[in-house]
């Protein structure tokens, strides 16, 4: 478990920094996303910024020409202004939870 740490007055306890100080959160959800699932098929943009938190699976985020890969126990900003997907990276089902912020 990589990054983890326990932290000082804690017993079996791990945890690990996913992101600091970012703006405004405006609203949160969790995502079950099956094989080959995803979306929106076109990319997309906005005013807010998406926080993507990986709790299970593999996610594949599609930001213009390029690709992010986000696995378990990671995170990933997007800039709402960057044309981005979102899609299921392996083969089962990956659980994200999505942080919109401004």
């Amino acid at each position: 478990m990589e990054d983890f740490i326990t932290p000082p007055e804690h017993i079996n306890f791990k945890a690990k920094k996913l992101f600091g100080e970012m703006g405004t959160i405006i609203e949160g959800s969790i995502a079950y996303v099956d094989l080959n699932g995803g979306g929106p098929t076109e990319q997309h943009t906005h005013e807010h910024n998406h926080l993507f938190i990986v709790v299970k699976g593999e996610a594949k985020i599609k930001l213009a020409d390029n690709e992010v890969i986000v696995k378990k126990d990671e995170s990933f900003l997007v800039e709402g202004k960057i044309p981005h997907s979102v899609w299921n990276n392996i083969q089962g089902e990956t659980v994200m939870i999505g942080i919109s912020v401004k």
